[in-house]
């Protein structure tokens, strides 16, 4: 067993025997074990399975809303692209901001599940993983389009399929207490971030060449 999943195990005994939050005993957060969505929950509480305590809760959840925002704005200035793959990139992004405004407002808590707000932030993490991991295979596909160079397109098409692999495979362990859960997950979020850094990245080298070279 993880020492932070001990760690926190020991914790959820002592604070329904104690105070609701023993000083000096919390766990740190682990990138491994514990869920993303935790660092968006101020706690502490309890919620499947794991300790829930983030002091700056909404300075994630603030996160997740401009994630989002700022990438459907982002996607909607790509020029070059046409057709089809215009309005799926579009379309895609839209779903991506709409999930990071349900992670803002919504957060994974599990503790009132009657209340529906775990079903709203579960329904915005996956649009936006599910959304963002397709966004960058298909801008990786158009590269040429979107003004993305040839191999930063590949690598952008890599990334999009391990994200979407990944994701099955956390689906089939998430609220379980599998010691690498917080891992898998991340394998599943950051593809697509990583994406989106590339995809940034190259267009705006492309851009800055092309006054350079009509001069």
């Amino acid at each position: 067993m993880p020492a932070s999943r001990s760690s926190q195990e020991d914790w959820s005994s002592s604070s329904r025997s104690s105070s609701p939050r023993p000083r000096g005993r919390t766990p740190p957060y682990s990138y491994t074990y514990n869920y993303i969505s935790n660092l968006g929950v101020h706690g502490p509480t309890q919620g499947f399975g794991q300790l829930m305590y983030s002091p700056l809760a909404w300075v994630m959840n603030t996160g997740f809303f401009l994630f989002g925002v700022v990438l459907f704005g982002g996607t909607a200035m790509l020029a070059g692209l046409r057709g089809p793959r215009r309005w799926a990139v579009r379309t895609l992004a839209f779903l991506i901001a709409a999930g990071g405004v349900l992670l803002a407002v919504f957060h994974g808590t599990g503790e009132a599940p009657d209340s529906g707000a775990i079903d709203f932030h579960s329904v915005g993490a996956l649009a936006s993983i599910v959304s963002g991991n397709l966004v960058i295979i298909i801008l990786g596909r158009a590269h040429r389009e979107a003004g993305i160079a040839t191999t930063t397109g590949r690598v952008m098409v890599a990334l999009g399929v391990f994200g979407l692999l990944s994701l099955v495979g956390f689906m089939t362990i998430a609220g379980s207490s599998a010691g690498l859960i917080g891992l898998v997950e991340r394998c599943a979020v950051y593809p697509l971030l990583i994406g989106f850094i590339c995809a940034g990245r190259s267009v705006w080298k492309g851009n800055r060449r092309s006054p350079a070279s009509n001069v």
